[in-house]
């Protein structure tokens, strides 16, 4: 009985090295295993707008800004389906400086002012210098965001 236990032990832990083996032999030989994916959704930027349009203006990228509230359910359904989309997020990753801001908190209010946010979700677009050149209030699915990007990123 002994010799049985002992043999069973031996085979398990043969049949668990080789399984090793093939796993590591498969990631060594899959030229996509460890490469970062391309991101899924549009990466948002934290941070002051200062420190954002100083980052706009280094890298001379425009910057897209999300207006939003917590309680706007358009603004809510931007960020679960649009922001989500493939397309729009290569396209806004590669092309622009992502910013979602809460309208009513924070740095939020001054901007608001500033900019003359009044409805939600209201999607704005400014160069790398920092000017304002594109307003869109409402919700928009990835194809329309995509325009509305290509549209601004014309305008100086």
């Amino acid at each position: 009985m002994l010799k049985t236990k002992k043999r069973v032990m031996t085979y398990t832990m043969l049949i668990f090295a080789l399984v090793s083996l093939v796993s590591m032999s498969f990631a060594q030989n899959n030229p996509k295993a460890g490469m970062k994916k391309e991101s899924q959704e549009i990466d948002f930027t934290n941070g002051k707008w200062s420190e954002i349009a100083a980052k706009a203006k280094k890298s001379n990228k425009y910057i897209f800004v999300d207006a939003y509230t917590t309680w706007c359910a358009p603004c809510k359904l931007l960020k679960s389906k649009t922001f989500k989309e493939k397309e729009a997020a290569v396209y806004f990753n590669k092309n622009f400086i992502n910013v979602t801001i809460d309208m009513e908190s924070g740095e939020g209010i001054a901007l608001a002012e500033k900019w003359k946010v009044t409805a939600y979700p209201t999607l704005l677009f400014f160069t790398p210098q920092g000017k304002l050149v594109m307003t869109k209030i409402g919700f928009v699915n990835g194809k329309q965001l995509i325009e509305f990007g290509e549209q601004a990123s014309k305008k100086k």
